[in-house]
């Protein structure tokens, strides 16, 4: 196989744009998606550009340079995409998005059955089971007292993975 093609790398922690560098200076293809994030500091606003997915970089490269991405100090492994169509048009949708400006952060997977922490509202530091979720914005939560368990309803941008 001489075609591009794309691949997954899981890189160690926060190596992300040290691996997309060396990347650029070895001429391969890499997309790091990042987004802005910005944080007051004593009166200043310092704006920074985060990774949208921490921990991977994604590379579109020939399966003979394989080798030398994965001995790369910034790789943890390297991970084959074997849905290549998919993968491009999902990856080209986020880019998308992010040249909107719009404000994008990384939405956990959150649905039935996983132990998540309230991390505001009047419900903050609270953790509960996910009973049900219902669109993209409400999570039917199970909070169990003594055996007993009440519903309660939250919106998802209040939660995070506990």
């Amino acid at each position: 196989m001489s075609e591009h093609a794309w691949f997954v790398a899981h890189t160690r922690p926060r190596r992300e744009k040290k691996l997309k560098e060396y990347c650029e200076k070895e001429g391969f293809s890499a997309v790091l998606p990042c987004f802005r994030s910005a944080h007051k500091y004593r009166g200043k606003t310092v704006t920074f550009h985060k990774p949208l997915f921490p921990g991977y970089v994604f590379l579109q490269i020939l399966h003979s340079q394989r080798m030398q991405v994965i001995q790369n100090e910034h790789v943890a492994r390297l991970l084959t995409v074997y849905d290549q169509a998919s993968f491009a048009v999902q990856l080209q949708d986020i880019l998308t998005a992010l040249e909107t400006e719009l404000e994008i952060r990384l939405a956990p997977e959150i649905g039935p059955g996983h132990r998540v922490k309230i991390k505001s509202g009047p419900l903050r530091g609270m953790e509960a089971w996910v009973e049900d979720r219902q669109g993209m914005t409400t999570v039917l939560l199970r909070l169990d007292f003594i055996g007993q368990a009440a519903a309660v309803k939250v919106s998802a941008d209040q939660l995070e993975m506990a």
